[in-house]
């Protein structure tokens, strides 16, 4: 990842500007700490904080054309890159990095050529000829962009918040598969894929054409020059990632320059479930393995840094990115720059605990539609800010273009929880690497039951949080909560306690704003808390809130040292309870 920051139309275009604008990128440098370039056009500005991950040595930023008429400063990876530069060949090239088509392909096409893009990028391009510009995010999100407008009458782009919070008078987040274009003065969408209307699908289940496309999406993002890893939590999507990455390392440009055996990553409170099962991956598939332990105290500690860099209060995700940011930091001790994660395959599959209680197969697909569409406030923003906090790049193969359009092409029948067929949550998925005679993952691993990362890393972890948050913040403060926040109201202590670190990092409503709200339950959006009455009465988006599905659920009160979620194959919901079965159809 890097950081980008730019600003058009300053009436203020003084040495003192740009230095101001120098300054702001600074806040940024986490995102890029390798190098630092600033592009300067009348009253226009373009900054980079750089994270080299493609061509070390000469792809620093913003790059340009031939002539420098047209400039860009980008943060992402293109993946086919290699492809375009075939439809560019009239063109010349000044480095090897993989985000430069980006200056030829709006040479050859104008503003519609994102949607040839194939990576996760925020970008934005300043053509000097008429000093007209544009900015735009990849489909999902998963790199994050901030749009402003100063009183000035300038407008500003920014991967983080903190980048332009002080010097806009209102702000909001960029909506992903989105174009802005100057000359048009507003947003609009170009990524208009099939599954986004929300109609349903009827698309028969395919398992080895799903097989195939992730395994596809997991090599393509093999693409680097540096040293690499994965985040390897123990659950499935994560061990698939791993599985299928390490399947095909001997073979990847990477190999040639950091061996053929993979590195994993697990961090959790000593004896945490996701620290077991990643260890017992790790040892099937062979990778190199590095577990990192941390303490409730030491999640605690951290909080308020985490909340600096993550930019929300949202409480799920702040319980889990702070296990996350002690592990990038880790990670970038041991001199890896990129990972790999699991990010996206429960929005995409309806993965999460409360699925198993959506009604028909209609409002489950709208449900993972609305899912998909909000990752770039909830998990996107997590996995991208989490790592890019110590400089280390997250690649997300789950959220891959072209995945995403054969696993939502699906009939969601395929994907509904069935019990009487031996379906738990992503079924689907875990039978199409289900392969007997060349096994990807341990059986019960591959049919190991859906744990929330926050919850993974040790169930201690989100009690020691919520006493922690009961000390902190007294009845009275929540009493009153509605007269202090009356925007988005935190309704426990543990949400007060986060909004009140987030508010003295960023005060201004337009700040606020940014941060979604509403009820949830393990994860879901407030339109599923209606699938269940007892869930309006435990509105808390820890997966063990998901009442009579989780094998650890709050009301069934059992130690967690006694509640195994390792043990045996696929589990099947009967009457509210959790038992096992023999075998899956």
């Amino acid at each position: 990842m890097c950081g980008i920051l730019a600003v058009f139309g300053c009436v203020d275009n003084s040495h003192a500007k740009r230095s101001r604008i120098i300054e702001l990128s600074r806040r940024l440098r986490h995102r890029g700490p390798d190098w630092s370039g600033l592009h300067c056009h009348k009253d226009c500005y373009l900054a980079h904080q750089r994270l080299a991950i493609i061509d070390p040595t000469s792809g620093d930023q913003p790059l340009y054309n031939e002539d420098k008429t047209v400039v860009v400063t980008v943060n992402g990876e293109i993946y086919n890159h290699k492809q375009l530069r075939e439809k560019l060949k009239s063109h010349q090239f000044r480095t090897g990095s993989d985000c430069e088509v980006i200056a030829h392909l709006y040479e050859e096409y104008g503003d519609d050529f994102v949607d040839m893009l194939d990576g996760m990028f925020s970008f934005v391009l300043l053509d000097t000829r008429d000093k007209s510009f544009i900015a735009a995010r990849d489909a999902i999100g998963i790199t994050p962009l901030y749009m402003g407008w100063g009183l000035d009458g300038s407008v500003w782009f920014a991967s983080e918040m903190k980048a332009l919070s002080d010097d806009c008078e209102r702000f909001i987040s960029f909506p992903p598969g989105h174009i802005y274009s100057s000359k048009h003065g507003e947003l609009r969408r170009w990524y208009n894929p099939p599954w986004f209307a929300e109609q349903i699908p009827t698309t028969p289940y395919d398992p080895l054409l799903l097989r195939e496309a992730f395994e596809k999406a997991v090599v393509k993002r093999l693409m680097t020059d540096v040293p690499f890893g994965v985040l390897l939590s123990g659950g499935l999507d994560s061990s698939l990632v791993a599985a299928v990455a390490s399947r095909h390392m001997a073979e990847s440009e990477a190999a040639c320059q950091w061996g053929s055996q993979l590195h994993t990553f697990c961090v959790g409170l000593k004896g945490s479930p996701d620290l077991k099962a990643a260890r017992e991956v790790a040892d099937y598939i062979g990778t190199r393995h590095h577990e990192f332990y941390f303490t409730v105290q030491e999640g605690i500690d951290a909080l308020e840094e985490v909340i600096y860099h993550i930019e929300t209060y949202d409480v799920t995700t702040v319980r889990a990115s702070t296990p996350m940011f002690l592990m990038s930091r880790k990670i970038k001790s041991l001199g890896v720059k990129m990972v790999l994660s699991g990010e996206g395959s429960d929005e995409v599959f309806g993965g999460y605990l409360y699925f198993h209680k959506a009604p028909n197969k209609e409002e489950f697909h709208q449900e993972t539609c609305r899912k998909i569409k909000a990752l770039h406030l909830y998990d996107c923003l997590r996995a991208n800010k989490s790592t890019s906090a110590w400089g280390v790049e997250a690649r997300v193969p789950f959220l891959d273009k072209e995945f995403i359009n054969i696993a939502m092409g699906i009939d969601p029948e395929w994907k509904m929880v069935r019990p009487d067929l031996g379906r738990i949550e992503k079924w689907i998925l875990r039978n199409a690497f289900d392969d007997d005679q060349k096994p990807y993952l341990p059986k019960h691993i591959l049919y190991r039951q859906k744990e929330q990362f926050s919850d993974g890393v040790g169930y201690s972890w989100i009690d020691g949080l919520k006493d922690h948050a009961n000390q902190q913040v007294t009845d009275a403060m929540l009493s009153n909560a509605s007269f202090v926040y009356p925007e988005n109201t935190p309704t426990t202590k543990e949400g007060y306690y986060y909004r009140t670190i987030f508010e003295k990092f960023f005060p201004k409503n337009a700040a606020r704003s940014t941060v979604p709200g509403g009820p949830s339950v393990a994860c879901s959006t407030a339109k599923a808390v209606e699938w269940d009455a007892t869930w309006s009465k435990n509105p808390d988006p820890s997966g063990r809130a998901a009442l009579g599905v989780h094998d650890a659920a709050y009301a069934e009160a059992v130690d967690a040292k006694n509640v195994s979620v390792m043990n045996g194959p696929p589990q099947k919901l009967q009457d509210g309870v959790v038992g096992k079965i023999a075998t899956v159809v």
